[in-house]
């Protein structure tokens, strides 16, 4: 198993991973195995699926978002995502992070 962490360049909101700190746009630097990124992939694709479900939701206006199962997932995914990107992260993404205290609030009981 290869444990050899390399650095990546993650942009939360379209969920993109990239070796490159160039060729787009990126919030946090992580360094991270081969294994953890597919992880975080794997995060990301969920709350893409989850994010249609939320795009079609959207036009049916009678259902509040605090009952909406798929805002639960979604919510729930973005809070792993914070998660690992601040277990593997730099200090600068670490210390934003905590800054806005997304960890400090579990997302449901019903979470893992």
């Amino acid at each position: 198993m290869n444990e050899e962490r390399h650095d990546y360049y993650i942009e939360v909101a379209t969920g993109e991973i990239s070796r490159s700190s160039t060729d787009s746009p990126w919030n946090f630097k992580i360094s991270a195995t081969d294994e953890e990124i597919t992880q975080l992939r794997e995060v990301f694709d969920s709350n893409h699926s989850v994010d249609w479900q939320n795009f079609y939701r959207a036009h049916v206006p009678y259902i509040q978002y605090h009952f909406d199962r798929e805002n639960d997932a979604y919510d729930e995914n973005l809070h792993q995502v914070y998660e690992m990107i601040h277990r593997l992260g730099d200090d600068e993404a670490k210390k934003f992070i905590e800054s806005i205290g997304i960890l400090n609030s579990e997302p449901h009981e019903d979470h893992k």
